[in-house]
């Protein structure tokens, strides 16, 4: 039985997240976390998502293997998704890189390119 493993590296194209048709977030500098047999995630920097975009939800979740998530409702032009971002704030050391990052759910409200 092998471990669980989390791996992240550098994406290598420019990620754009739309709300609707309103771009909410653009990257060259996303980060790709790989886990075991799911889907891999793409995490923005927060600095790259649009000001005033996000409110903190009262959501949170615990990954053994990433830490405590907070999660994040989108809502701009209309557009509302709840709990469709997460980060994770303070991760524990194998996933570090994405500290400072969200990553944004496939809602039908959210579209990530």
């Amino acid at each position: 039985m092998s471990a669980h493993r989390i791996q992240i590296e550098d994406g290598d194209r420019e990620v754009v997240v739309r709300a609707g048709e309103h771009v909410i977030a653009r990257t060259a500098r996303p980060k790709l976390l790989h886990e075991g047999k799911l889907p891999v995630r793409t995490y923005v920097p927060v600095e790259d998502v649009e000001p005033g975009v996000l409110t903190r939800t009262q959501k949170s979740t615990h990954c053994p293997f990433k830490g405590d998530a907070t999660y994040w409702t989108v809502a701009v032009n209309g557009v509302q998704a709840e709990n469709a971002a997460w980060s994770y704030e303070d991760p524990i050391e194998q996933s570090a890189a994405i500290k400072g990052h969200l990553c944004f759910d496939l809602a039908p409200e959210l579209t990530v390119e």
